[in-house]
């Protein structure tokens, strides 16, 4: 039961998304406001203008479709970016994560409270009703986690096109392939300067934390243990996640608490809660601390435009690493079904 002040927040930050995921649609069809907007070397046979000729309108139907499900639910946005960082930390961006079967990526345990698959599947009819058999699942993907990034107040994003969707996956895979919840700086860093990311834009692809939750069954309550809910000592956030978190049943995803006070919007929010001590994640509260991301840390905290801008960097390579492209990979017809 949500008090009064739970219930005025609530409405006030769906206002605010919806302010922000206006104002954003309108810098994504006029480019000249938009602040950020990198343009990376595109590897292997990746391009900026692979669709030019054989299906110009995708990025503007990907836009269209997704705005309203982004106003009516800001923590799609969220949810989007996770999908796409679970797909891609997998086998490469090739919408594996989306393949219904008994083997399916869906079956990992660290792909608990995944959702919006649907989302991706109901714009690639849309894109399909116009381009029919051209455009990848897995390009859809990254065009709509791209999208709810600047719908939600972050930069625009180019992205390099051209990803083939994969026939397989592998729960098994995903259980070995992604990150624990309770990963430690050393690791995090292993993972993401295997894909060619620099220290800063390590720390900057984590930025993702500023849209969503974190739920409890991943937050290390040794931080927050119940019996420091009294004294003296106790922060109110410190207070405030053990009351929420302690003794909610391990067996539960329902409950959860924000990864930063501003849920809903991308910005560096995230990077001032963690450097004030309000991490939730071990990655979270280590990475204010570790000597080679403290700085980081502190720097996003307090030039949000340099969060952005290596954010942007972090992305294409995040989305354009280890991808299946020519004939190495399919255009699947329906994204959760192999042909």
């Amino acid at each position: 039961m949500r008090t009064k002040m739970e219930l005025v927040i609530l409405v006030c930050a769906r206002i605010w998304f919806v302010i922000s995921c206006l104002v954003g649609v309108g810098a994504m069809r006029n480019s000249s406001t938009t602040t950020v907007a990198h343009e990376a070397t595109a590897p292997g046979l990746l391009s900026y203008k692979y669709y030019e000729t054989s299906c110009p309108q995708v990025e503007s139907i990907v836009t269209d479709k997704l705005t309203p499900v982004l106003l009516s639910d800001p923590a799609s946005s969220a949810a989007l970016l996770r999908l796409l960082f679970h797909d891609c930390q997998v086998q490469g961006c090739d919408a594996s994560i989306l393949l219904d079967s008994d083997t399916s990526e869906m079956g990992s345990r660290k792909n608990f409270a995944i959702r919006n698959r649907e989302t991706i599947g109901m714009i690639k009819t849309a894109v399909d009703s116009v381009c029919p058999g051209t455009v990848s699942c897995s390009d859809i993907l990254v065009l709509a986690a791209r999208d709810a990034v600047a719908m939600s107040g972050g930069p625009k994003i180019k992205v390099p096109l051209g990803r083939k969707d994969s026939n397989s996956s592998s729960h098994t895979f995903a259980d070995a392939s992604l990150p624990a919840a309770n990963a430690g700086v050393s690791e995090t860093l292993s993972i993401f300067t295997k894909r060619g990311m620099t220290i800063e834009e390590s720390v900057a692809i984590l930025g993702s934390h500023t849209l969503g939750v974190s739920h409890c069954v991943n937050i290390n309550m040794d931080r927050f243990s119940s019996r420091q809910i009294i004294g003296a000592n106790r922060t109110p956030f410190e207070a405030l996640v053990a009351l929420r978190c302690a003794f909610a049943p391990s067996f539960s995803n329902s409950a959860a608490l924000g990864n930063d006070v501003t849920v809903t919007t991308f910005d560096n929010q995230y990077y001032k809660d963690v450097s004030g001590g309000r991490g939730l994640l071990k990655i979270d509260s280590d990475m204010s601390t570790d000597p080679r991301t403290a700085p980081i840390v502190e720097r996003f905290a307090q030039n949000q435009d340099e969060f952005f801008k290596e954010f942007t960097a972090a992305f294409v390579k995040l989305a354009s690493t280890n991808v299946l492209t020519g004939h190495q990979g399919v255009v699947r017809t329906k994204c959760n079904a192999v042909d």
